[in-house]
């Protein structure tokens, strides 16, 4: 090694959504230290305690370096070919046996932060035909997902705040300062909301907890957990009975605005005030300022949508951005458009959202969005009859420990037929499976974001190759995944490029079809023969760079004469020989910038309408629920989660760069509270739920409002059979554990993970 050149590489820190560039030093092949790129065109060197501590998960000792398979009841060392035989041997009899309901695949979150995550699951879940699809969403966003398809048609299609033009931005159950932001892709969120203030705007937070967002902000209401949807439709009634509504650009293109009124008449701020804890005065001075606002954007996140009424609070985070002419406005909340999307279409009616096509074999939930609810997955697998899971496909997931009741689910993995983990550890779900296929460091893989550039407050494109050769003995993370959808689909054999080139002809095939592409009636052969990269994945991304929004359309478009404008911005319909492809974004290896966020409707639109449908009939069906909630007052103690800068769910508890600190895994308890129940700073607390009982150390603070506690998602490293040392040092407790799976926001299937009661007992 002494005698090993120092390099420096560019990589697109993977370690949450906020997607900043990264310059790593690199000696030999190890990654010796990581900055922030001063010229990516997004985060302009921009870095967090996780993208410095990029190099020791790079090198952590305890991830896997060859794959593990089952024999004689105990995971061992193999080779690919025999982890990949062995899942031939089992999947494909089984589903033959038991039907393709047999398998059920779970996907975790990091898979949308990797290009093989986000370019092969779809594939794998084609191939197997299963519909016992779970995945984090259920445990994280899926309430956006359902509103934003009620709404606007399309489930993908979420609006995020314009936070460098906005004037006024109202946050609710966000802490971006710790989490860097969520489904909003912000590079240096805390200097975003530090520029607002200083240009003169104004930030509100609402969240039960002083954090460190909250002490950034204007103001900080302190509301009880849970009454977000009560507190958004009190903002709203405001607004439609002060006729402070002004919809704007909007007008002609929404529909059910009387409907509405009609809907929320019982949520006035008198009505919802005491549930929230706050005053009805506050309430309306809130909607008049939002509505007086130049600009203005509502938005909400994970705290709004793992608590009872999600949907309902995520359609109200958009109801308000509509009804104050905000939504697809400069500086309100607009709807990105990535280089990977499809081109824009005419405007016109679509085929809407449907919700509950299918329901779950046991309890009988409905899905959303081809999925069911995570906290399902242990009754499919222990109830026995037709559709029983029987075999499971977990990929880059991690249940036990983010999932409702993670002993049940423990269990219940224990007694699968069959279990393949795609997952870089042995942590405490994959310590259950029969085959474990181990990706390689993040410095040894490509990476483009397919999936944050669709959530990003800035249109920009990037794309870093590997930083480092891939070892051997590694498998590249795209050949793990198309070997796994051969083996798993009983193709065991063929050349994983295959899989590649069956995406690339579907693909093409479908353009080439479409009287509206400028690829109709073109040869899809001839044109995949065109494709440049050096491997399948890049010339997938090539292919969609080059049919999307700003692509070159293979040059289609000049041929034909035709203008390649899709809006205002030029920019955004850059065509011909200066459009964008693979070739030419690695010829600008810090990104491309595309420009401002720009309006997008009607054209994105896919309701059977055409319009903003603004009450639709789930939604008018939940409302009464909602309304009983104003006469509920919790009868105790309730309970929320919790973020932390140097941590993301339960990925990096084992880099100790990232242990320690704020970073621990401790009761949060007001000193009223703590005095009244008895507890003590420093000591010890049982927390009992639903769903058992765990134990914590507290720490008594005014951060956190009267009545309630908070306790950290991710923690409770203390199974037997995981291979994690340093978390293992420091396990924390799992906050799941008190959940049961009962409670969940019915429309989207998502569990509450926030704002459930729970009971406190002092312990020696």
């Amino acid at each position: 090694m002494s005698d090993a050149t120092t390099r420096t590489a560019l990589r697109i820190c993977p370690l949450c959504e906020a997607t900043c560039g990264l310059t790593l030093t690199i000696r030999g092949d190890a990654v010796t230290g990581a900055r922030g790129d001063r010229d990516d065109v997004f985060s302009h060197g921009f870095i967090c305690p996780k993208g410095a501590a990029f190099g020791a998960l790079d090198a952590d000792p305890d991830r896997l370096t060859t794959p593990l398979v089952r024999r004689d009841g105990r995971l061992r060392p193999a080779g690919w070919d025999e982890a990949f035989a062995a899942i031939a041997a089992a999947l494909p009899p089984l589903t033959g046996r038991y039907g393709p309901d047999s398998v059920g695949v779970m996907l975790g979150n990091p898979n949308v932060h990797t290009m093989a995550g986000s370019l092969y699951p779809g594939q794998l879940l084609q191939a197997l035909r299963t519909r016992n699809v779970f995945t984090a969403s259920t445990l994280d966003q899926m309430p956006k997902h359902v509103s934003s398809g009620l709404l606007f048609g399309d489930a993908q299609a979420i609006p995020v705040p314009d936070l460098d033009r906005t004037d006024f931005l109202l946050l609710l159950g966000a802490n971006p300062v710790e989490s860097n932001g969520s489904l909003c892709t912000a590079p240096d969120f805390p200097g975003r909301l530090k520029a607002l203030r200083a240009r003169g705007g104004t930030l509100v937070v609402v969240d039960p907890r002083r954090t460190r967002t909250a002490k950034l902000a204007d103001r900080h209401l302190a509301v009880r957990p849970g009454t977000d949807a009560l507190l958004l439709a009190g903002l709203a009634h405001v607004l439609l009975d002060e006729k402070l509504t002004a919809l704007g650009a909007l007008e002609e293109h929404v529909t059910g605005i009387r409907e509405l009124s009609e809907a929320l008449g019982a949520f006035t701020p008198q009505a919802v005030a005491p549930a929230c804890d706050l005053t009805a005065e506050e309430i309306r001075t809130l909607a008049r300022q939002l509505a007086a606002a130049p600009t203005a954007a509502v938005y909400g996140r994970i705290g709004s949508c793992t608590v009872e009424f999600g949907t309902l609070a995520n359609w109200l985070v958009d109801v308000l951005n509509i009804l104050t002419g905000n939504l697809d406005r400069p500086g309100g909340a607009m709807f990105p458009l990535a280089a990977t999307a499809a081109r824009p279409r005419p405007a016109g009616p679509g085929k809407g959202f449907a919700l509950g096509r299918w329901r779950s074999r046991v309890s009988g939930h409905p899905e959303a969005k081809s999925e069911l609810p995570a906290a399902a997955l242990a009754e499919e697998i222990e109830t026995p009859g037709e559709g029983q899971i029987r075999a499971l496909i977990a990929i880059a997931a991690n249940p036990v420990l983010s999932a409702p009741d993670g002993r049940r689910l423990d269990a219940a993995l224990a007694g699968l037929d069959f279990m393949v983990s795609v997952d870089p550890y042995l942590n405490e779900t994959s310590r259950h499976a029969h085959v474990v296929l181990p990706p390689p460091p993040p410095s040894q893989s490509a990476h483009h974001d397919f999936a944050f550039n669709a959530f990003a407050v800035r249109n920009q494109v990037r794309y870093t190759r590997p930083a480092v050769p891939l070892r051997d003995g590694l498998l590249d993370e795209c050949e793990i995944h198309a070997r796994l959808i051969l083996a798993a689909s009983g193709r065991h054999g063929t050349d994983p490029d295959a899989v590649d080139r069956l995406a690339i002809g579907a693909a093409l095939a479908k353009a080439t079809a479409d009287p509206r592409s400028p690829l109709h009636g073109q040869d899809p052969e001839a044109l995949a023969a065109r494709l440049a990269g050096t491997s399948g994945p890049e010339r997938r991304l090539d292919l969609m760079l080059r049919l999307g929004p700003y692509g070159d359309q293979f040059g289609l478009l000049e041929e034909a004469g035709q203008s390649g404008s899709t809006g205002p911005d030029d920019r955004q319909g850059q065509r011909g020989p200066e459009g964008l492809g693979l070739e030419r974004l690695l010829a600008h290896p810090h990104g491309i910038d595309l420009g401002a966020l720009r309006p997008r409707l009607p054209a994105l639109l896919r309701t059977r309408s055409g319009r903003i449908e603004l009450l639709p009939e789930p939604i008018a069906a939940e409302l009464p629920r909602l309304e009983r909630a104003l006469a509920e007052r919790p009868a105790g103690v309730v309970l929320v989660g919790r973020r932390h800068l140097r941590s993301n769910n339960s990925w990096l508890h084992n880099v100790p760069a990232l242990t320690g600190g704020s970073n621990r895994c401790t009761l949060q308890v007001h000193p009223e509270d703590a005095a009244r129940i008895g507890l003590t700073d420093g000591g010890r607390a049982r927390i009992s739920g639903d769903g058992g009982s765990v134990e914590a150390p507290v720490e008594v603070t005014d951060t956190v409002r009267t009545g309630v506690v908070s306790l950290p998602h991710g923690w409770g490293h203390d199974r037997d059979g995981a291979r994690l040392a340093v978390a293992a040092a420091d396990p924390g407790v799992n906050v799941n554990q008190l959940l049961d799976g009962s409670r969940l926001d019915p429309l989207s299937g998502t569990a509450v993970l926030n704002g459930f009661p729970v009971e406190l007992t002092p312990l020696p």
